[in-house]
């Protein structure tokens, strides 16, 4: 019965995620022909991050993976290529 909680929240997770990058996100939805080459500075965006982790991980240690790197993001961060990793160690 836990286990079933947890995939409730990670499939609602997955699908706020595809929801805000169809309206909202700058770089998947309605806004992105004003940024023909991404609004955010890494690649994979924060959001498809965000969906790898949690959809890999589940929705505690992917949400904290997605949490960390959207904290990451901001003005001070070089960005750059940040693939999320599969090993079990990847601190």
């Amino acid at each position: 019965m836990k286990f079933k909680i947890f995939l409730i929240f990670r499939k609602a997770a997955l699908f706020l995620i595809k929801l805000y990058q169809r309206t909202v996100s700058p770089d998947h939805g309605f806004w992105s022909y004003k940024h023909p080459h991404g609004y955010c500075k890494f690649s994979p965006t924060c959001s498809q991050y965000a969906y790898q982790a949690i959809e890999n991980w589940g929705i505690i240690v992917g949400g904290g993976k997605a949490i960390k790197r959207i904290i990451r993001c901001n003005p001070f961060s070089r960005g750059g290529y940040d693939p999320i990793k599969l090993e079990e160690n990847d601190t």
